[in-house]
């Protein structure tokens, strides 16, 4: 990847969980995700609404981590998942389904209700991720899951989001919301060699007003 120099952007991060240290026991069963002790700092009015939400605010973690960056608030992920539901961006079916996150409607209610340049990409070639970072934007990618451990043969690409903070001439910088403490949430680097495995190619570019 031509990336002339580092590109490092000092954004917060944020997981999916409110308890970012037990992600591990929430993702293998030893601890289910209502059982967070600090549950109620997610917006849910239940243990059993965060738990529904928890595995599935991918995308609202990382516009709360985008929007700490540039506004200086970090929303209530629960909440802002409420907000994208009234915007369209989720769709909740009676048996429980979640359609979503969709990207259009999404970034229409970034740009709407927080004021972001966010537009839906796809396709977002991955030689272009690095030109977004330089110009002050992150991009949000559509990655499977398993980016978190560099999985040598992930069943698929997309179907989780993560938030792209910086990049070097070999390796990106992602913010992954259900990465493993110390080695998989903050600044976690993937190298660009290893990224076709996961990234579908599509994602939603934010930044700040033009």
């Amino acid at each position: 990847m031509d990336v002339a120099q580092p590109i490092i952007h000092q954004v917060p991060y944020y997981s999916q969980w409110e308890s970012p240290q037990l992600v591990p026991d929430i993702l293998d069963g030893t601890l289910r995700a209502a059982d967070d002790p600090f549950w109620e700092r997610s917006g849910a009015p239940s243990e059993e609404e965060y738990e529904y939400w928890s595995w599935r605010v991918c995308g609202m973690a990382c516009l709360r981590m985008a929007l700490d960056y540039w506004w200086g608030v970090a929303p209530a992920t629960v909440r802002l998942a409420e907000e994208c539901l009234e915007a369209g961006a989720y769709v909740r079916h009676p048996d429980g389904r979640l359609d979503g996150l969709i990207h259009g409607p999404f970034a229409a209610y970034a740009g709407r209700r927080w004021g972001l340049h966010a537009e839906a990409r796809s396709p977002l070639p991955p030689g272009e991720i690095a030109d977004h970072l330089a110009a002050g934007r992150l991009p949000i990618l559509s990655v499977h899951p398993a980016i978190r451990t560099l999985d040598p043969q992930p069943p698929r690409r997309g179907g989780h989001l993560v938030l792209a903070v910086g990049a070097t001439e070999h390796e990106l910088l992602i913010h992954n919301p259900s990465g493993f403490p110390d080695r998989s949430q903050a600044a976690a680097r993937v190298p660009w060699a290893d990224l076709p495995r996961f990234y579908a190619d599509r994602g939603i570019v934010l930044g700040p007003p033009a």
